[in-house]
């Protein structure tokens, strides 16, 4: 059966991990399938770069290519950015997966119908597939509410990322206020926020998550995220941007398929102990300094 939920497909220059998560892709044989890469670094890089896009000849079902190479590099910055903004002047809603993020089979519907049941709700910003609480059960339902996007596997829409912003033009007035501090309520993990936006303005970091975090802030947005994990990253590793670290408790995180139908929350609230747990475990922040319960 296909899958009518458009998939956006984000590769670079790694053929292993993209020939395994593009084999996943087409096992749900979307109908609409958008493909975004990246060019070579160098000479040197083009063959791998050619490589990975050789994978996605084997496209066998019926579906709607839509293609967005570059040719030369644009870097992760302007190339994931750039290839979202793509991606939303095509269609209104995705389901977005990198070559390095490794999806059980029930991520798809489980985005599809995330993305139906709250496509009029302003407030959910993102549909997350990665869960980084390690076998804790955060709720007795199929998913919570958090104040954190994760992007190991996500969906969103249209409408959610026209308030992207690659230049985060609005932080300067917003540095100077409280703003971080009463909606997530630590002053720790509010001065590690105001750290990354700050890099983030500055260009320091060559990537986009930190506009997309700050754009989902700034909205008051929340990421919806499955009470088990159904994305890992198989990327980490030397030839990795940013994940390099192959120790890493997150890296290869086992999946737990979602279990259907679903069992929906009664309301929108962020889980304050799941964010607070992420905080201290994944951010290693002191999160026994409360302030302001968070909004």
């Amino acid at each position: 059966m296909a899958f009518d939920t458009p998939v956006a497909f984000f590769l670079f220059n790694r053929p292993q991990e993209t020939q395994r998560t593009f084999k996943r892709i087409a096992q749900v044989r979307p109908r609409t399938l958008l493909l975004v890469a990246d060019g070579p670094r160098g000479p040197g890089e083009a063959k791998r770069c050619d490589d990975a896009r050789a994978v996605l000849r084997n496209i066998d079902w019926p579906c709607d290519v839509r293609v967005n190479f570059a040719d030369y590099n644009l870097g992760c910055r302007r190339r994931v950015s750039s290839g979202l903004h793509w991606v939303f002047s095509q269609v209104e809603e995705a389901v977005i997966v990198e070559d390095d993020c490794l999806a059980d089979e029930s991520f798809f519907p489980f985005c599809a119908e995330m993305l139906e049941r709250y496509r009029g709700e302003e407030s959910v910003m993102t549909v997350g597939g990665a869960n980084f609480q390690f076998g804790r059960r955060r709720t007795p339902h199929s998913y919570y509410f958090s104040r954190i996007p994760h992007i190991w596997g996500w969906a969103t829409w249209a409408r959610a990322w026209r308030h992207f912003d690659l230049h985060m033009r609005t932080w300067p007035l917003l540095r100077e206020t409280y703003w971080l501090r009463d909606l997530l309520g630590h002053e720790s993990v509010a001065r590690f926020y105001h750290q990354m936006f700050d890099r983030g303005f500055r260009g320091e970091v060559d990537t986009w998550d930190i506009q997309w975090i700050f754009a989902n802030l700034v909205q008051g947005g929340v990421t919806i995220l499955p009470a088990t994990n159904l994305v890992t990253n198989i990327g980490f590793g030397p030839d990795a941007t940013h994940t390099r670290a192959t120790g890493a408790k997150e890296s290869n995180i086992p999946v737990v398929p979602m279990r259907f139908p679903l069992d929906h929350p009664g309301s929108i609230e962020p889980n304050v102990e799941a964010d607070e747990f992420t905080f201290a475990n994944g951010f290693g922040l002191d999160v026994t300094d409360r302030k302001v319960r968070a909004a």
